[in-house]
Parts: C-alpha cells; sequence; structure tokens
C-alpha cells in the first residue's frame, strides 16, 4: 500500500546513520558492438579511477567535482561523478558554476544515468584539506542535501603507496556549534566536542559486477612487472619528508599564533576582574557611607560603566584545525619513516646474507 506523505517525512526524520560510502565498479553504460580494446576501456572505467585521474592530471594544482548516486538506508552509493572546470580566481564566478553543474546533471539525466547529488570530491596536498573552506561548502551543501560526504584525494600520499582516499562528513555535534558560530570553551566542554570531532571518516566500499571482478583478476595474472613495482623499493623519501616537515613547522607557526590570542584574551580578562573588584570595593566603601548618612544605598552593578563591558573570547575553531593538521602531518611523517626503516633492514639483511 502507498504511504502517504506524513509517513514518508517521518521515515526521513528517523533516517538510520550513514555507515558505509559505496562506490560503484561500473560507470559506463556497455555496448556489446563496441571493438574489443573499446570494451575493455569500458569495462576499467571506474569512479575511483575518474577521481585519480582528475587530481593526478592537475596535480599539485587543487580540483574539485561532484559525485552522483543514492542515499539508500545506510549506504549512500556514488555510481557516478564529474569534474568541476578549473578556472582563475579573477574568472571564478558563483554562477556560472552553479550553471555547469545543472546543465551537467542535465544532460546526465537525459542518457538515463544517475543524476542525484551526494557530495563531491576534492583533491589535496599532503593531507592539508581541513580548513574553514570545507566546512563552509558543508554547510552550503547540507542546506538541500542531508547526508552528503566529501571524497578526498591525495595525489602526493599515494605515490608512496598507498591509496589516499577518503570519504568524510561532519558531526552532528560540530554542525550544530558552527550553525550557532559558538565555539568558546563553555559551550565546547558542554558538548563534550574536542579537535578531533570535528570530522567523521566514513568506510569506503569499492562495488563491482561477478564480472568485472573476473577480468580484474585476469588482469592481475597477465600483468608484467611494471617501473611503479620497482619504484616501492626505494629506499630514498626526501621530497616527501621535506614537505610535511615544513608544511608541519607552518602549522606550529599558526598555532603558537592562536595560542597567543587567547593569552591576550585571558590577561585582559584578568586586568578587567581587578579592575571590577576595585570599583565594587569602591562601591561598596561609599554605600557605607550613605548608609550611615541615611541616604539612598547606589547599585553594586553598573551594566552602564565599560568595567562590566564583557570581553569576547576569541573563537576556538582555527586552533582546532590547525591542531587536526599537525597530527595529519605527524602521522604521515610516523608512517613514512616506519616504512622507510623497514626498506633499509631489508637491505641490511640482503647484504649481509
Amino acid at each position: 500500500m502507498a504511504r502517504s506523505f506524513l509517513q514518508v517525512a517521518s521515515t526521513e526524520e528517523v533516517a538510520p546513520k550513514l555507515r558505509v560510502v559505496q562506490i560503484e565498479g561500473l560507470v559506463l553504460s556497455l555496448s556489446l558492438s563496441l571493438p574489443t580494446h573499446a570494451l575493455l576501456i569500458a569495462f576499467i572505467a571506474f569512479v575511483i579511477l575518474k577521481i585519480i585521474k582528475h587530481c593526478k592530471e592537475f596535480s599539485p594544482a587543487l580540483v574539485t567535482g561532484q559525485l552522483l548516486g543514492l542515499d539508500v538506508g545506510s549506504d549512500l552509493e556514488v555510481t557516478n561523478c564529474f569534474p568541476f572546470p578549473t578556472r582563475d580566481e579573477e574568472e571564478e564566478i558563483e554562477a556560472d558554476g552553479a550553471n555547469y553543474q545543472l546543465e551537467m546533471m542535465r544532460c546526465l539525466r537525459e542518457v538515463n544515468v544517475d543524476n542525484n547529488t551526494v557530495g563531491w570530491y576534492q583533491s589535496t596536498l599532503l593531507g592539508s584539506f581541513q580548513t574553514v573552506e570545507l566546512i563552509e561548502t558543508f554547510m552550503n551543501y547540507q542546506e538541500n542535501i542531508r547526508r552528503c560526504v566529501c571524497i578526498i584525494y591525495d595525489p602526493s600520499k599515494s605515490n608512496q603507496g598507498v591509496l589516499a582516499l577518503k570519504a568524510l562528513k561532519l558531526s552532528d555535534s560540530f554542525m550544530e556549534l558552527y550553525r550557532n558560530n559558538n565555539f568558546i570553551g563553555e559551550k565546547l566542554r558542554e558538548k563534550n566536542l574536542s579537535w578531533m570531532d570535528i570530522f567523521e571518516e566514513i568506510p569506503i566500499k569499492v562495488s563491482n559486477s561477478a564480472l568485472i571482478s573476473a577480468f580484474m583478476t585476469e588482469l592481475e595474472a597477465d600483468t608484467p612487472m611494471t617501473q611503479c613495482d620497482f619504484d616501492r623499493l626505494q629506499l630514498s623519501t626526501t621530497p616527501f619528508m621535506e614537505r610535511n616537515v615544513e608544511f608541519l613547522i607552518e602549522c606550529m607557526d599558526d598555532l603558537s599564533m592562536e595560542q597567543q590570542k587567547f593569552q591576550f584574551y585571558y590577561r585582559n580578562l584578568s586586568r578587567q576582574q581587578a579592575q571590577q573588584q576595585a570599583w565594587l570595593q569602591k562601591r561598596r566603601a561609599d554605600n557605607m557611607a550613605r548608609k550611615t548618612a541615611g541616604e539612598e544605598l547606589l547599585p553594586e552593578e553598573d551594566p552602564s560603566n565599560p568595567v562590566f563591558k564583557p570581553i569576547p573570547e576569541p573563537s576556538r575553531l582555527d586552533s582546532f584545525l590547525i591542531t587536526n593538521q599537525i597530527a595529519n602531518y605527524c602521522n604521515q611523517i610516523n608512517g613514512v619513516a616506519g616504512q622507510s626503516f623497514s626498506k633499509l633492514y631489508l637491505m641490511k639483511a640482503l647484504n649481509e646474507s
């Protein structure tokens, strides 16, 4: 029996928590009339490969694209994607970007391809994606899309032999504070929110048909050793380590500046509290004299007095994001250093044998 609109609306309100982002393998419709080599190309056209290709082509420049698919229960199925055009900052017009997205989605709908927006993807450099701009983009998407994700791909980290691909969303508690623009210490303690609770990483599951999985297995058996396989044995990780250390130093400088803001705030707060105490002592002494003289007492609180004007507490959002970046760079340095030591011990054992 068909459900009423109110039943559908109530179901949406209690939608299950997003559990996994499922990326479909096949994104192109196949035609058996295609030549053999074209059919093979169509078989290996994955959403992931399209994202990787787009990000690598423009690296180290940062690029973005749209994710299309379906929101099914606790799974978010990504079945297609398309890149956003790159423009210079002077030429970037928000209206043009929106028109381009609408036109692309209209064309996809005409050829019977999924055209429901479920998020976007973007490239990053050494994991430096945790910015205010990313949060603002999330908030803009969530105005129209209840559950959306951002897929982050890092070409520089993938060169180290790791597929640096992750799906992120903002935590509900963080979004509530961000809407109210209330990142003071009291509210953060009330929500029990730390710098690790800004983003939630959603597991990614790549879904392929049995035919594609069998085809990829055949490719793996017949594929010879390539230069990329030998590149994994390289002992030098100097460029990657240097860039991470450089970014880490920059983040430490930024964090130090944020701490100076809080130190300045607490110094002013202590100075104001001392001035308030001095004013209250003087007012109480005046009231004692007026009471003795039988005169009317003066109020002990005077909101018009500049001494009682509250000092705004600086936002902790920037310091949270910087701390996240520092943790990310430290993890990357730790991971690369661990791999380098393993390779060195392997080479030492080979030399001794």
